[in-house]
């Protein structure tokens, strides 16, 4: 994306229903839901969680406490890539960044993948795009 096109800060770059910008990261997350988690983390992040662990504890949560856990700690991640970007909560309901993990954690990962990559950071390789 040129620099001319990258986000404002302050606003998502792109909708929470947009899984089909990205085609392959949607299939991705439809299938494996703890792979796009990994790689969102490790960047949010900034390297101090591996993807691997990332993962593994999104794997684990997701397998022994369905949905509560996924949701809390895939939560905790998109509040924090709110955060670094300054980014609204959308939906702006009361625990909005919660409510959007629990009602549909598919999209809310494709989303933050995207904003990732839209911000020019590379989820598949765990590190900024050159």
């Amino acid at each position: 994306m040129p620099a001319s096109q990258l986000p404002t800060r302050r606003k998502w770059s792109t909708g929470i229903c947009g899984c089909f910008e990205d085609c392959s990261n949607c299939w991705v997350t439809c299938f494996c839901p703890c792979l796009t988690f990994a790689r969102n983390a490790e960047i949010v992040d900034e390297g101090r969680t591996s993807a691997y662990t990332a993962g593994r504890n999104y794997l684990v949560l997701l397998t022994f406490v369905p949905v509560l856990g996924a949701t809390l700690y895939g939560y905790t991640y998109r509040t924090k890539l709110r955060r670094r970007f300054e980014l609204p909560e959308q939906p702006c309901w009361p625990c909005g960044d919660c409510c959007v993990h629990h009602l549909c954690c598919f999209c809310a990962l494709c989303q933050e993948h995207r904003e990732l990559t839209n911000r020019q950071m590379d989820p598949r390789g765990g590190k900024i795009s050159s």
